[in-house]
């Protein structure tokens, strides 16, 4: 986290309040002395601060990776801001390049209208809907035309645009760049133009876009919103951040007892970085809870209370009840601290296939039965298929009752 700026004015209690809110668990807060005389000014005038995050519907469902920013969010909406989601129904028209080595195809209004019908239901989940405006990029992005078109992109230049980092390594590795990429972080900044935003949130891979913002709103003779960026959550591989491609993730639509049981198989080590980002206890809880586990506390149970609070945030206190005893009924204690961890190469997988080169099954046919049998589980749910194949990814494994692996498939 960067409190480099941190300021050294003065203020009140309630501005540090939200101050260290705004902080806790964020990768960069920028400019901070700007958010702090926004902050400053919104007390003294009453005036809720506008508190901007945009998702594309690229995909029907969200994952708790994107709670990580939506858990923000909700906090600044807490302190009473006027909290703004916004569904990039006409930037997914062009399709996001950040962090990507090759174009991305843009989705057809079709696709992209499916997806976003369930995108607030489920954000709201975690935002409070009756305190959440809700806007469509296609208000304004739609009405500005050819020649609105060509005004925007004539306040950035193509020497700034390339500076981006992932646009810099396709042009100096010789990969293809399409001009309507130039577009997006131009239009994702405009949508900060037309809803007067004071503060922008994104991942830390959005941190370009969201500094256009600043830029445009400048050009247009608007104050600039200050930016927040939050860390890409680390999927359950340990590895890389959660995406469903990586199948690595947990949707917030999940199962209850598959949600539970996801969360268990997280290691000790990213259990803490998951409290951070995705539990509502206070810092000053999550430090005394890693004390007592280093003082010799099981880590599984500070593990279950996290995977108890995140299943009852998307379910309820008696789902998440009820996936705990689930977890304890099946696996007498759940996945064990230690459990075997193995890297497999050959993706789509089939299971049977996967069961023996993990060393869980003798043969093919050994494997088969013990799936006729009742007793292959994938992340919590029995397998009842021979024919399943598994996709790139990570996945805890179960054979019986005391049989475990992490398994990595590429």
């Amino acid at each position: 986290m960067n409190q480099s700026a941190v300021t050294t004015n003065p203020v009140s209690d309630g501005v540090g309040r939200a101050l260290e809110i705004s902080l806790r668990g964020v990768q960069e807060l920028l400019p901070q002395d700007e958010w702090v005389k926004k902050l400053v000014r919104s007390e003294a005038t009453g005036t809720p601060l506008r508190i901007k995050l945009g998702l594309d519907p690229t995909a029907p469902d969200i994952h708790i990776g994107h709670t990580v920013v939506l858990n923000k969010m909700r906090q600044l909406q807490d302190l009473g801001h006027q909290v703004i989601f916004l569904i990039g129904d006409f930037t997914s028209l062009i399709g996001d390049p950040s962090g990507r080595n090759s174009t991305r195809p843009p989705l057809t209004p079709e696709q992209i209208k499916a997806n976003a019908e369930t995108y607030y239901r489920q954000a709201s989940l975690v935002l409070d809907p009756a305190r959440t405006e809700i806007r469509y990029n296609s208000e304004w992005s739609e009405p500005l035309g050819a020649s609105g078109m060509i005004q925007l992109a004539a306040k950035y230049t193509v020497a700034r645009m390339m500076e981006r980092d992932d646009f810099h390594k396709r042009f100096t590795t010789g990969q293809s760049i399409s001009v309507h990429e130039f577009l997006y972080p131009l239009m994702q900044g405009y949508d900060s133009v037309a809803l007067k935003s004071d503060l922008e949130l994104g991942g830390t891979d959005q941190k370009f876009n969201l500094l256009m913002g600043r830029h445009l709103q400048q050009e247009y003779g608007q104050e600039p919103q200050c930016v927040l960026t939050m860390p890409l959550l680390v999927g359950l591989d340990g590895v890389d951040k959660m995406s469903k491609s990586k199948n690595n993730y947990i949707g917030i639509a999940e199962e209850p007892n598959t949600m539970f049981a996801k969360v268990l198989s997280i290691s000790d080590t990213l259990m803490w970085d998951w409290f951070t980002l995705l539990s509502f206890q206070s810092l000053a809880q999550i430090a005394a809870l890693k004390a007592e586990v280093a003082g010799g506390r099981n880590p599984k149970d500070a593990k279950v209370m996290l995977a108890k609070e995140i299943t009852t945030r998307f379910h309820s206190a008696a789902a998440a009840e009820a996936a705990e005893q689930d977890f304890h009924n099946r696996s007498k204690g759940g996945v064990p601290d230690e459990i075997a961890e193995l890297s497999l190469s050959g993706a789509p997988m089939g299971i049977g296939a996967l069961l023996k080169a993990a060393n869980l099954a003798t043969s093919g046919s050994e494997a088969g039965r013990l799936i006729d049998g009742g007793g292959v589980r994938v992340d919590g749910s029995v397998v009842s298929d021979k024919g399943l194949k598994l996709e790139a990814g990570t996945y805890v494994v179960q054979v019986g009752k005391r049989k475990f692996a992490r398994v990595t498939l590429g």
